[in-house]
């Protein structure tokens, strides 16, 4: 009985240690992806903030200036992706809806965003675009990889249509989590002009041939939980200039937009809270099950061992028993 015990854990031995790098390797990258469906949204403010009055083509200080960014999966367009790429894709159809402090739209700007579901590499495929342009992207954009490490990125910036390192600044605790801290500075580059302008009649050909062009500049903050590779926050000090042409009164520039745009506080909370969840999911399959199944495996070994020893080691009173059982010599017959 005890030699058959001993041979199933030594079976559950073999078992959890071989299964513990598998759970690592193997099915985590499997595992931990980005749906294809996930939808979702996020409300940033700059208050106070500069806005061009299109009126007077002057800047004015405004109380709030108003960001939704949406973001929603288009699993239609992931499956036909994926038949060509070999792998799981995901397509983000996104939208950065800029509102003046009165509600009205200051600027729109559309992206379709596709990478792989597990890695957030970016997959080139057609329809992969800024607001209408082609583009071909370079690194990450929205959301760092699962096990995000302590070195810089390539960030993709979508009003330069261009990417650029994004540097690892540091460690710090952000409402509990560990998170890494990192920055990006765009410096002042000229960028195209949105599609959809906000006065009627005006259209982005139409100043360009004033001769009148767009430039900007950011400094981009992130603080990104490490595990899921999740922004739990994220910051811009952001300015856009108009410049030159006969749109300006006297050819010079204008702010047509500046302020330190922050994620609002119910956002920020219900961040945290959806990472939290989804972090321990992802720690589940990277370090409790391997590790777990690995203390299991090493536990177990010892314990088979020690019951082979005893299944093949004589019980009690064995000595005795062939004692009594060995044949006794018979006594030479006297003539």
């Amino acid at each position: 009985m005890r030699r058959t015990a001993s041979l199933v854990l030594l079976a559950f031995a073999v078992f959890f240690a071989a299964l513990s790098p598998l759970m690592r390797w193997y099915a985590f990258p499997r595992l931990a992806k980005i749906p294809p469906s996930q939808y979702q949204d996020m409300v940033l403010e700059a208050k106070p903030a500069t806005l061009i009055n299109y009126g007077t083509m002057k800047a004015q200080q405004v109380p709030k200036v108003t960001i939704v960014q949406t973001l929603k999966g288009n699993v239609a367009a992931s499956d036909r992706i994926e038949q060509t790429a070999g792998r799981d894709v995901v397509v983000w159809d996104t939208l950065s809806y800029v509102a003046g402090p009165d509600g009205k739209m200051v600027s729109e700007i559309p992206e379709r965003y596709i990478f792989d579901a597990h890695s957030q590499a970016p997959v080139h495929a057609t329809g992969e675009m800024v607001d209408g342009d082609p583009v071909r992207r370079q690194g990450i954009e929205y959301k760092w990889p699962f096990l995000t490490e302590k070195r810089d990125y390539t960030y993709f910036d979508a009003q330069t249509r261009t990417s650029a390192p994004i540097h690892y600044k540091g460690t710090r605790t952000f409402h509990g989590l560990e998170v890494y801290y990192f920055e990006q500075t765009i410096p002042w580059t000229k960028v195209p002009l949105p599609k959809k302008m906000p006065v009627k009649g005006i259209t982005p050909q139409a100043v360009e041939k004033m001769g009148t062009t767009r430039w900007y500049t950011t400094k981009r903050m992130f603080w990104v939980e490490p595990v899921t590779g999740a922004p739990v926050n994220g910051q811009e000090i952001h300015k856009e200039e108009l410049r030159g042409g006969d749109l300006l009164p006297g050819g010079g520039k204008v702010t047509a937009f500046a302020g330190h745009v922050k994620m609002r506080d119910d956002y920020v909370d219900s961040t945290v809270a959806l990472v939290t969840s989804q972090r321990t999911l992802v720690l589940l399959l990277t370090s409790y099950l391997p590790w777990g199944f690995l203390v299991l495996g090493a536990a177990l070994l010892p314990l088979a061992l020690y019951l082979e020893a005893r299944s093949r080691r004589p019980g009690p009173g064995a000595a005795d028993a062939d004692r009594f059982t060995e044949p006794q010599p018979q006594p030479t017959p006297t003539s």
